[in-house]
């Protein structure tokens, strides 16, 4: 097989996103963590950048939020030389002037699940700092491919364990507290792709108002479904300008988030294939 240079970023897919690149070549990565959701998917876009693609909950969606390997989707990546992660997501809104079909770039998160693992240190005292969970520069890069579609430029995501929806009282509780958009898997994602140093940042497209926005109706899996896959391959094809245009071998925070820490393994990568 020829050797050809590893890819430095990746998207990873959310539901009803499963597929992204044309004519990828698969690679089997096994990982301290166990298999990934999926074989990562290699390819091209435009401009013959090399991508990696990843659909979070399987290539048939076999896993649901509070069962997918977190940890192993983000290490088997950055074995493979990713550096940097686009991470778009099926969200319900909290705010009512942003109902279906609206995109969030979030630059906060809130933390509601239970159970799920979400570090990969487990000795020693490798406290990352998290104050600011998406890299700016990833950020800004989703925000200027999206510009069109008139993007909300920050606000919170609150992510639940599921795999049920929320009540209305948890519902309005949440959008009590100002925060904009309500997801699954948005958590521990982010932070075990900082514990990497990985840049991330996600893209969140809103597919229904939460429980307690819209009281006359109640968000269903069907109905999420069908509103992403509206939208899924305008998504996509922005996400390949944005993966083509957006710089490598950046220098910023996330790239440092281990400086100065007694990290107590080797960091996986960087390869080729």
């Amino acid at each position: 097989m020829t050797t050809t240079f590893a890819p430095e970023l990746a998207v990873i897919g959310g539901t009803g996103f499963y597929t992204f690149l044309d004519d990828p070549e698969h690679h089997e990565v096994e990982t301290p963590y166990g298999k990934p959701s999926a074989p990562i998917a290699v390819g091209t876009v435009e401009g013959g950048r090399r991508v990696a693609f990843l659909p979070r909950h399987g290539p048939h969606h076999e896993f649901p939020a509070h069962k997918v390997n977190y940890r192993a989707n983000l290490w088997a990546l950055r074995s493979l030389g990713v550096r940097q992660i686009l991470a778009p997501c099926a969200v319900g809104g909290l705010r009512p002037e942003r109902g279906p079909g609206s995109f969030v770039v979030p630059d906060q998160i809130f933390d509601r699940t239970t159970d799920r693992i979400q570090t990969f240190y487990d000795t020693g005292a490798v406290h990352v700092a998290f104050a600011d969970p998406y890299c700016p520069r990833l950020r800004s890069a989703l925000l200027e491919g999206l510009a069109d579609e008139d993007p909300q430029d920050g606000g919170t995501l609150v992510v639940i364990n599921g795999p049920r929806f929320s009540t209305r009282a948890e519902s309005r509780w949440y959008s009590g507290q100002g925060w904009s958009i309500i997801g699954m898997t948005g958590h521990p994602e982010a932070i075990l792709a900082r514990e990497l140093a990985l840049c991330y940042a996600t893209v969140a497209l809103v597919t229904d108002l939460d429980a307690g926005v819209d009281a006359t109706t109640a968000v269903s899996h069907a109905e999420v479904l069908e509103v992403f896959s509206r939208y899924t391959d305008r998504l996509r094809g922005l996400l390949r300008t944005v993966a083509a245009d957006v710089e490598s071998d950046a220098d910023c925070s996330c790239t440092h988030a281990l400086d100065n820490l007694d990290v107590p393994f080797d960091l996986p990568g960087p390869g080729k294939l």
